[in-house]
């Protein structure tokens, strides 16, 4: 599913808003030990963002690469601004960044992903979180991750991912490190009990 077809959906799939965990058995290395959140769901196929991958660049480089400050003017961003959480999304459009938020920050590029949660891809966000009057809660993810039509339920047939309701909390948590043992956790699941036999929670 492309970003256009997020913006245009008409209807939800079942994996819409919720929480994919890479089964022991992943076998694509770009999705082991993944928790993606799935953004988008449909018969046209799924997008969502990988939340648990760390990114080598800050957010004052993503704002020096933009040409919207200089190496002078880093010093004078807010403390919020400075530590704004950067993550790698997905393997799709790896170049392009994408803000998941809380929806007290709304523009016309906003697009709504559930009741709470909105995705904006467009500068101005970036420029208010580089003044700290952005988003209360947010992340930047460089890249999303997609799949066509029919791909993302035989994965999950194929027992490649489990599914489960997902956390707002565990979305904009900064800690990366131990997130796929925590969304294992939040529906009473460990590694060691995971087995080929169940696809959902």
């Amino acid at each position: 599913m492309s970003l256009s077809t997020l913006k245009n959906r008409r209807q939800r799939g079942f994996l819409d808003g919720q929480f994919l965990i890479a089964m022991p058995g992943m076998s694509d290395t770009t999705f082991s030990r993944a928790v993606i959140y799935v953004c988008a769901h449909s018969d046209a196929g799924a997008m969502g963002f990988i939340i648990n991958r760390p990114q080598n660049l800050t957010f004052t480089d993503v704002l020096m690469h933009l040409e919207m400050i200089k190496d002078e003017e880093a010093i004078l961003l807010p403390d919020n601004a400075r530590d704004f959480p950067i993550q790698t999304g997905g393997p799709v459009e790896n170049g392009r960044g994408f803000v998941l938020h809380s929806d007290d920050y709304l523009t016309e590029s906003s697009i709504p992903v559930s009741d709470e949660i909105c995705m904006t891809a467009t500068l101005d966000i970036v420029r208010a979180i580089s003044k700290g009057s952005g988003p209360k809660r947010a992340t930047m993810l460089l890249g999303y991750a997609g799949w066509a039509a029919g791909q993302l339920e035989q994965e999950v047939a194929n027992n490649g991912w489990l599914n489960c309701a997902a956390i707002d909390d565990l979305i904009f948590d900064p800690h990366l490190d131990d997130k796929y043992e925590r969304a294992l956790a939040s529906i009473g699941v460990n590694a060691a009990m995971l087995s080929t036999e169940a696809g959902h929670a």
